[in-house]
């Protein structure tokens, strides 16, 4: 049983060994699995074709639970597969009071064993605090979001500011251990260089590049640290279903597309830098 641990000191690890700050989400669409390859088997070669392109693996527990009782043994099983020298982000999305909160971080941290999570900060810091608590992992706070109705509630004034721009602030203020980012979508840009502007050493999770169209280049210079990292890059159904639009690959050749697609996808943020 792979054993959760520092999250940074993984992040910083594999994307020195593997010059990557490419994070590859593993969410599994049953209809978009090449026919005949069983979900395990497929989430299992994608990290296999890809271990030595990223700096972590982002699992989005939807995804697992939509198979119902199976899906947390393909969860574990898909978590059992990544080395243990990657690191593993779990998107959960969690954020609830109390015991709720505590029951959580236990069956993320404990049970899954993952390195890391994301999170809602709409409930407060009470909410947030159990997973903060665990000096050794790192939460990823919701700050600008990738999908277009973000503006419903993040643009909205508070205390002169935007309201991510709130959330940046609180985020660097509960920063104590060194293990709280955020999560900001590639296809804000500008949000996204205000964002590193309030916290200028957090990581920075970047989705929404890919399918969901975000410019790569614009993004990763604005969410860039000054010193060159600092962010983790994700790309899902880009690199996990590539295959129908390869025309490099040969017919059924979706390991190979997986591949090539997080090849050059982890070479255009390099060359972005």
């Amino acid at each position: 049983m792979r054993h959760g641990g520092n999250f940074g000191e993984r992040y910083l690890g594999a994307s020195y060994a593997n010059q990557s700050f490419l994070c590859v989400g593993l969410d599994p669409i049953p209809e978009l699995i090449p026919k005949g390859v069983d979900v395990r088997e497929f989430l299992r070669t994608v990290v296999e074709v890809t271990k030595d392109l990223v700096c972590c693996y982002k699992p989005n527990i939807a995804f697992f639970e939509q198979f119902g009782r199976d899906g947390w043994d393909i969860l574990f099983s898909t978590i059992n597969a990544i080395p243990s020298e990657i690191p593993i982000l779990l998107d959960a999305k969690r954020g609830d009071i109390g015991h709720t909160a505590d029951a959580y971080a236990k069956a993320i941290f404990d049970e899954l064993q993952v390195d890391a999570v994301t999170l809602n900060p709409y409930l407060g810091f009470d909410s947030l605090e159990p997973f903060f608590s665990r000096e050794d992992r790192y939460s990823f706070v919701l700050c600008r979001t990738s999908n277009q109705s973000a503006v419903d509630l993040q643009d909205l004034q508070v205390d002169e500011v935007k309201l991510y721009e709130k959330v940046a602030q609180l985020a660097q203020s509960w920063n104590t251990f060194g293990n709280v980012g955020l999560v900001v979508g590639a296809t804000y840009p500008e949000e996204a260089q205000k964002v590193r502007d309030i916290c200028p050493d957090q990581l920075l999770l970047l989705p929404g590049v890919g399918a969901q169209e975000g410019d790569l280049e614009l993004a990763v210079q604005s969410a860039v640290k000054s010193d060159g990292g600092g962010i983790l890059v994700n790309a899902s159904r880009g690199i996990l279903y590539a295959q129908p639009y390869n025309n490099g690959c040969a017919v059924g050749g979706w390991a190979e597309a997986t591949r090539l697609a997080a090849s050059e996808l982890r070479d255009q943020i390099n060359m972005a830098l």
